[in-house]
């Protein structure tokens, strides 16, 4: 049986996540800081009050794991904050909080249980095209995109680092989905999403890792 880590698991895409690949018979991890109703419904293995953020609960969270193998870890935990040009100075802690969570956790989430990986594991990294600069036709939401291009970047950067361990890394947009995050404003459900991200996720190998890939197969810019 495999196993997966999903970070931010107990709503939105992570919980989808969590449902569709304990559907496929991986035993799944689920990692957040307060489990919600619907994750203690489908019955994973729950890792509760881990805040991706903290060093002390990353720290926790690869003790309480010791012994286990993963097969796939998912960075899947994010936040999403209004920021704008004329109120700068106001949001900088929302500017600030986005990139903790968005760009910086990934890279600590992984660093953190980076020895708990198999060989061939995969990483995935739950990112953005709103963290692409050559997509960016429209502007705004400063703090959001500029926290996704920050964690595309380490992204690639991690996919070489790991290449050694053959583990690779996928840079994976879910859509514009319908959740909490985003006022249930998109273009996809959840579960479309889902569907399309762990499609994305069975083709990652070391040849397409550090690659930016939208849900739906198409490769996107930087």
């Amino acid at each position: 049986m495999k196993t997966a880590l999903i970070t931010g698991a107990n709503r939105g895409i992570g919980l989808e996540l969590a449902r569709q690949l304990g559907d496929r018979g991986y035993q799944v991890i689920a990692a957040c800081r307060q489990a919600s109703p619907e994750l203690k419904a489908l019955d994973p293995r729950i890792e509760e009050g881990i805040d991706v953020t903290c060093g002390k609960d990353l720290n926790t969270l690869a003790d309480r794991l010791r012994g286990t193998r993963l097969d796939l870890l998912i960075n899947n935990a994010g936040v999403l904050r209004s920021t704008d040009f004329d109120q700068l100075e106001d949001q900088l802690d929302d500017f600030r909080l986005q990139y903790e969570v968005n760009a910086l956790a990934p890279l600590r989430v992984t660093r953190a249980l980076v020895n708990h990986l198999n060989d061939g594991a995969r990483v995935v990294i739950i990112t953005s095209r709103m963290g692409s600069i050559a997509d960016n036709t429209s502007g705004g939401a400063y703090g959001y995109r500029m926290s996704k291009a920050a964690v595309n970047t380490a992204g690639v950067s991690l996919a070489h680092e790991l290449k050694d361990r053959n583990i690779s890394v996928g840079l994976l947009h879910p859509g514009y989905v319908r959740t909490g995050m985003t006022g249930n404003q998109g273009f996809v459900d959840a579960d479309e999403a889902a569907t399309g991200l762990i499609a994305r996720i069975d083709e990652l190998n070391l040849d397409s890792s550090g690659s930016f890939r939208h849900a739906n197969g198409e490769e996107l810019p930087w």
